[in-house]
């Protein structure tokens, strides 16, 4: 007879059997029956040759999903576990009955494997279980793998624990297989993927199907613990508010610590934040903090917490009189070196201010400012307004126009407040202009008239401020009559000019004189010379005569 042959299904798909065998020409019909366990027949299909007729016999298990063919090749549709069995396809004639006995296998693949019951988190040293892998519908059974970072996980004791079950449906006849997985967790595996994987046959051979990866926190103890200064240590002053904040480096971070402050030996239990506000200069120092229940594992960090003082003395408003002393100081006391900028009129000044003797251009708003440029915001400002007040002080001049019809009379007036001007002319004579005043600078300005008198007059210039009121007066004579002119005041910048024209010719003659005499000493020299070297001749010639007449000479030129 003809040997075993399998036909491999999968499961739900429709089973295809050919009969293999040769239809006789004497055929009288076709039947196909299975084999139950205990070897007796159960007949599910019959075909008669002659009538071409069909009939399926009444099993309930294979109702409405048999189909015989002319060649007798039988189909089952929707297979199912229960469908692996042995049939034989029988060909029967008047003398003799044919068989051919098929083998059939049903194959189902599971579901996609996944990790179930998963732990919330895993701790370093202790074993806990990680999770389930489960894969469902399975037929046969399969095995199930766990990997670590796509590397099998094998059984170690106390550290992976590996606990395999399978479960099958006794309606279906599929398997649930599950994989129960304890792991002992450290540090090296955080962020690592843990997956698995079931392996099964089907009709093609054997096939693998993976699971999704999943993640696991890992729990750790701290091992240190670091303390953070907010703002920036460096840049701490006074009033400013600080924040110390512990860290410990465990999975979870603790959530409490222990601060130590400066000078106190016990510390002060808080979250893992502790604000200090309004600092003064004192809450310079070492500050820790430590874990609660050890105590041993401390941190610790320097603050310095930048003070600036300025004092200015005077300061404010301060009133003195023309030609006084003033001594300004401007003391400062900080944590560091600053820096100090003195400014008068939003103008900076080279140096400190001091005043041996007050003049009126040294009135104004004085500003010493100090700054700690490595601290933000870290700077001090005072001000003294100087008022320099003087008495009015009057001089008087007068110039002739070059034209002989008119005289510039001028008033000059020193004095603060600003002295206000007035004139009085005693004597007849026409004024050409009224008084014309020049801007206050300095505390000085003047006024002018131009006169063409008639005769000899008086010119009085008064000049009154809340000090005092002070009065001088200038003889003029008639326009007819030449007069020697007194020159004019002269300005401050005229005066520095003048100053400077002056310095530049001393210099000039500094530098004449020092040229004369350099020249005579060296024609003092050459002439010395020259006298010895006649000497010499006179006595090369033994001629008395000469000698005299040459010496006469010499004495002449030396005169």
């Amino acid at each position: 007879g003809l040997g075993w042959y399998t036909v491999n299904s999968a499961y739900g798909d429709t089973i295809i059997m050919p009969c293999r065998l040769d239809v006789p020409q004497n055929l009288m019909f076709g039947k196909w029956k299975y084999e139950k366990p205990d070897g007796s027949p159960v007949f599910i299909a019959f075909r008669s040759s002659t009538k071409k007729s069909v009939q399926y016999d009444d099993v309930p298990e294979y109702k409405d999903r048999l189909s015989l063919s002319e060649n007798y090749t039988l189909s089952i549709s929707n297979a199912r576990i229960s469908d692996e069995k042995r049939f034989v396809c029988m060909l029967v004639t008047e003398d003799n009955v044919f068989e051919a006995p098929t083998t059939v296998k049903v194959f189902k693949q599971p579901s996609k494997p996944e990790i179930v019951s998963k732990a919330s988190f895993l701790e370093t040293e202790q074993l806990k279980q990680l999770g389930d892998c489960i894969s469902k519908d399975s037929y046969p059974d399969g095995n199930i793998t766990w990997y670590r970072n796509g590397k099998v996980l094998q059984p170690l004791e106390g550290v992976v624990v590996i606990i395999f079950k399978k479960q099958m449906d006794p309606v279906t006849q599929l398997y649930t297989m599950t994989s129960s997985l304890e792991y002992k967790a450290t540090k090296a595996d955080i962020q690592m993927p843990f997956t698995c994987s079931v392996t099964y046959y089907g009709p093609s051979g054997q096939k693998t199907v993976y699971s999704e990866q999943a993640i696991f926190d890992i729990y750790y103890p701290t091992e240190q613990v670091t303390i953070q200064v907010l703002p920036s240590k460096n840049a701490i002053k006074e009033g400013d508010n600080i924040t110390l904040k512990c860290l410990g480096n465990g999975n979870p971070p603790p959530e409490e610590f222990l601060f130590y402050l400066p000078g106190q030996p016990e510390g002060i239990r808080s979250s893992n934040t502790y604000t200090l506000t309004d600092v003064r200069r004192n809450a310079t120092g070492d500050y820790k903090c430590s874990l609660i229940d050890k105590k041993s594992m401390i941190a610790s960090t320097a603050i310095t917490v930048h003070y600036l003082d300025l004092s200015l003395n005077p300061s404010g408003e301060v009133t003195k009189q023309i030609g006084d002393a003033l001594p300004v100081s401007c003391t400062i006391s900080a944590s560091r070196n600053a820096t100090v900028v003195w400014m008068k009129d939003n103008i900076r000044l080279r140096s400190s201010p001091s005043f041996s003797s007050l003049q009126y251009q040294d009135a104004g708003n004085y500003v010493c400012e100090t700054a700690l440029q490595e601290v933000e915001g870290l700077k001090k400002r005072e001000s003294l307004t100087l008022i320099v007040e003087g008495k009015p002080q009057i001089k008087m001049t007068k110039k002739t126009d070059p034209s002989g019809l008119s005289k510039t009379i001028i008033c000059h007036v020193e004095g603060f407040p600003k002295p206000a001007i007035q004139w009085t002319i005693t004597g007849s004579g026409s004024v050409i202009n009224q008084a014309k005043e020049s801007p206050y600078i300095n505390g000085r300005y003047y006024s002018k008239i131009i006169i063409s008198p008639e005769e000899n007059v008086t010119l009085t210039c008064t000049a009154e401020n809340q000090l005092e009121r002070t009065v001088n007066s200038l003889n003029v004579s008639a326009i007819s009559i030449p007069e020697h002119d007194e020159a004019d005041e002269i300005s401050d910048e005229n005066r520095e000019k003048v100053n400077d024209q002056a310095k530049l010719i001393v210099g000039i003659v500094v530098g004449l004189l020092l040229a004369a005499l350099v020249a005579g000493v060296v024609y003092w020299l050459y002439m010395k010379k020259s006298k010895t070297a006649s000497k010499h001749v006179n006595k090369d010639l033994g001629n008395l005569e000469e000698n005299k007449k040459l010496e006469e000479n010499n004495h002449k030129t030396e005169a």
